[in-house]
């Protein structure tokens, strides 16, 4: 597979003035079909964080945030509650409308996470919400001889003996991978992604080598690919020091994007109509 783009993260802020890097945004959805934007949030500074992400709404597409570190509260208009603490994810689907929020549980300490936001197809845009709140003890980790570590949040892995480890996030229409790997020092990763899937690689800590031409990812930094019309293979090559990197996949859905604010739909007019239903209570 080879690198399409390489995307610096610039700083950002979101919800009630949160601090956070900015990787992808949803004009660059063509390109990253199917997913739509790619934050990273992380200060151990208060003031950048304690505020939070007050209610706010939903409608088109999945959130996903996976904590690093330090708590997360949320809470949603659908009656849901969830604690998100180091190495937990949450996935949810906004789908028809949801309002929510996200709310610090602490006043001190380092807040680290990433979110994501994956499009739904327009035959899910209007589905009923759903929620999965995934707490750390149920991604599976699995390590490969070379010292390869990988916890499978989606999608799934392979250890040496070439059977598959499934993350708990299945079902979706995206039929997304995400996967939280680690590679020791000068050691190469491989991986053999699904035909016509997009990737996305971040970069954590270290610095890595990506694609056949080594393009060069560190922290705060992303690559795009995209899979050929059949599986192809995902070359990674760490540095001189140990480093760890996400890696995303899904299946693009080549439908037209209409974004306004945290509305995601296929026309003008459906994004005019969530901000109607939203505006009149109908979430």
């Amino acid at each position: 597979m080879r690198v399409a783009r390489v995307v610096d993260g610039r700083a950002s802020s979101d919800g009630d003035g949160v601090k956070l890097t900015r990787v992808l945004e949803p004009e660059l959805a063509a390109l990253i079909d199917p997913f739509l934007l790619f934050d990273e949030f992380r200060s151990d500074t208060a003031a950048d964080y304690i505020d939070g992400f007050p209610p706010h709404p939903h409608r088109g597409f999945e959130t996903v945030t996976y904590m690093m570190a330090g708590r997360m509260r949320h809470g949603d208009n659908k009656g849901n509650h969830g604690d998100l603490s180091p190495g937990s994810v949450q996935w949810m689907t906004a789908a028809r409308g949801i309002v929510h929020e996200e709310m610090p549980q602490q006043e001190q300490g380092l807040m680290w996470g990433f979110q994501l936001w994956v499009n739904l197809p327009a035959a899910h845009k209007m589905d009923d919400p759903a929620y999965q709140d995934i707490a750390p003890e149920r991604i599976p980790e699995v390590q490969r001889a070379n010292g390869v570590q990988a916890r499978v949040v989606a999608g799934s892995f392979a250890g040496d003996d070439g059977t598959p480890v499934h993350g708990p996030v299945r079902g979706r229409p995206t039929q997304p991978t995400y996967l939280d790997l680690t590679v020791p020092a000068g050691q190469t990763f491989h991986w053999t992604a699904p035909a016509g899937h997009t990737v996305l690689v971040h970069g954590i800590e270290g610095e890595f080598g990506v694609g056949p031409d080594a393009a060069p990812l560190r922290p705060h930094r992303m690559a795009i690919l995209r899979a050929s019309d059949t599986a192809s293979v995902l070359r990674v090559q760490a540095g001189d020091t140990p480093g760890r990197f996400l890696l995303i996949a899904g299946r693009p859905l080549r439908e037209p994007v209409a974004h306004y604010g945290p509305f995601v739909m296929n026309t003008r007019e459906e994004v005019m109509q969530a901000v109607q239903d939203y505006q009149a209570g109908r979430f």
